[in-house]
């Protein structure tokens, strides 16, 4: 059974490979949004927070939002 189950790793990869390769276009979305998110001014980072919500209130989901708000979060954590 071993056997079984290292061949299925082996095609499949491991469940946290196959995560990972699910994420892997977020994460160059997000990756990709860096240059043009660290040029905003620090008000204009603060801002970032009502246009997400006024974005989410005219029925943009949570999925279309994460890569700009991860890349939002991230400029905001290297700033402090």
């Amino acid at each position: 059974m071993l056997g079984l189950t290292s061949l299925a790793r082996k095609v499949f990869g491991t469940r946290n490979e196959r995560v990972l390769k699910r994420l892997q276009p977020v994460v160059q979305r997000i990756n990709a949004l860096e240059p043009e998110i660290e040029k905003l001014s620090d008000d204009e980072l603060a801002a970032q927070t009502d246009r997400f919500r006024t974005r989410l209130a005219d029925g943009e989901s949570l999925d279309d939002l994460l890569p700009e708000a991860f890349a939002t979060v991230r400029e905001a954590a290297k700033r402090t």
